[in-house]
């Protein structure tokens, strides 16, 4: 066997160790679905049922958790996308030392620690008389999450040729035009991925989302609260619906590209 072999058998190797690692903690979840045992394990295995989608069901808790990540998910993406888009352009437009410092300043809500982020917005709301709930934690979360929008935008226009500003307008195109028509559509496949790692972002965090949420329990705190108080596969079986939904969701979006290249 030579070098190129064993250099191929490694990288396989690799990728198999990398995804296996990556799903068999999915797998085992979703296996724990499916176990008729209180607790969500897979050992020992107690009967197949299919009884915690119906506990998922009538857990109306559970569902009143999920629908507030969504909406703040959805708010965080209204307001951080927009942010992250401006800070991106405005720096790509700065020179001289003042980039660097105002590069730390935008990205220092990043680097802290989501406590401190939660902790000092709260803080900070509760003195203009804002108290927490969903309102309060889309603003505690998109100081941050406006973060990653800004890097991804801004990673996409260090490629970006400024000579098609420049000739558009000369030819007498306005500075909405030209962002209209020439930068906003290159910034497009930039701004749709920020778009999914922001609301994914937002539905997931939990340290931040702790210290401002009010009455308005999101989908990870209920879920850390039943960990304490007693945590049930219905958990597992919201889990495995929220991965068969990504999975279709991804296949028709793959199935979409696929026919769009073929018709080009």
């Amino acid at each position: 066997m030579n070098s190129a072999a064993i250099l191929k058998f490694g990288v396989r190797f690799y990728i198999g160790v990398f995804f296996l690692y990556l799903f068999t903690p999915l797998i085992i979840m979703g296996l724990a679905t499916f176990n008729d045992s209180r607790f969500p394990t897979v050992s020992p295995w107690r009967g197949t049922t299919l009884k915690w989608f119906e506990a998922l069901a009538q857990d109306n808790a559970m569902w009143e958790a999920l629908g507030n990540s969504a909406l703040v998910a959805l708010g965080v993406l209204l307001v951080a996308v927009p942010v992250g888009v401006s800070c991106a352009l405005f720096l790509s437009s700065v020179e001289g030392r003042g980039k660097t410092f105002l590069y730390s300043l935008m990205m220092s809500p990043l680097l802290t620690p989501g406590v401190i982020v939660g902790i000092s917005t709260l803080i900070f709301w509760r003195g203009l008389s804002v108290n927490g709930g969903i309102v309060l934690t889309v603003i505690a979360q998109t100081t941050f999450i406006s973060a990653y929008v800004m890097l991804m935008v801004l990673a996409r226009l260090q490629r970006f040729d400024r000579t098609l500003e420049n000739a558009a307008l000369s030819l007498g195109a306005t500075q909405w035009q030209t962002f209209r028509r020439i930068l906003l559509p290159y910034l497009q496949p930039a701004i749709y991925s920020a778009a999914v790692i922001a609301f994914l972002q937002s539905f997931e965090n939990y340290n931040t989302t702790l210290f401002v949420k009010g009455y308005d329990t999101t989908l990870t705190v209920y879920i850390a609260s039943k960990v304490r108080t007693g945590l049930t596969p219905a958990v597992n079986a919201l889990g495995l619906v929220l991965i068969a939904i990504t999975i279709v969701l991804a296949v028709a979006y793959e199935i979409k590209r696929r026919r769009e290249r073929a018709s080009a």
